[in-house]
């Protein structure tokens, strides 16, 4: 338990003061450690600051993995937003052109549909009128907005002169 040296385990006394000063400075250090120890242990208020100082180093250390977590979750949030948006855009793009094309499809399928009723109009407008008004009557189908504006040039006069008569 102590450094004692080995004639003094076996039972035999101290051989010189030498070797009893050097005892007493052994059993002196191992004594100044032991109170040292019981005093380590006696001071409550600087075990306290020693395991607050410990806990807030813990904190700190768990508030910056917190904050690299959370920054990490932030961008994984980000990336996927994003790429949900492309996703989206690109459906709705898609869809869009979708409505573009049948929209074309069906503008051209009613440009053919009405130049066949104008043709098949033409074709009649020629076969069943007789011959000093089918020139007029051509015309007017093939172009019938000036045809459109004089005729209502026309029904005005007529009204005018309908409902002002000269007296």
């Amino acid at each position: 338990m102590t450094n004692e040296p080995d004639n003094a385990v076996q039972g035999q006394g101290v051989k010189g003061p030498e070797e009893l000063r050097r005892q007493i400075e052994l059993t002196r250090g191992e004594l100044g450690d032991t109170v040292e120890e019981l005093a380590g242990k006696m001071d409550v208020k600087g075990r306290a600051r020693a395991r607050a100082a410990d806990l807030r180093d813990k904190a700190g250390a768990m508030t910056v993995q917190l904050r690299s977590t959370a920054a990490q979750a932030g961008h994984t949030v980000h990336d996927r937003a994003t790429q949900a948006g492309h996703t989206v855009h690109d459906r709705a793009t898609r869809a869009g052109h979708k409505v573009h094309d049948r929209t074309v499809r069906l503008g051209h399928a009613g440009q053919d549909k009405a130049a066949r009723t104008g043709h098949t109009l033409e074709r009649k407008a020629e076969r069943g009128v007789p011959w000093p008004a089918r020139p007029v009557v051509t015309a007017a189908v093939r172009h019938p907005r000036p045809v459109l504006i004089v005729g209502a040039a026309v029904i005005a006069v007529a009204v005018v002169s309908w409902r002002y008569p000269k007296k």
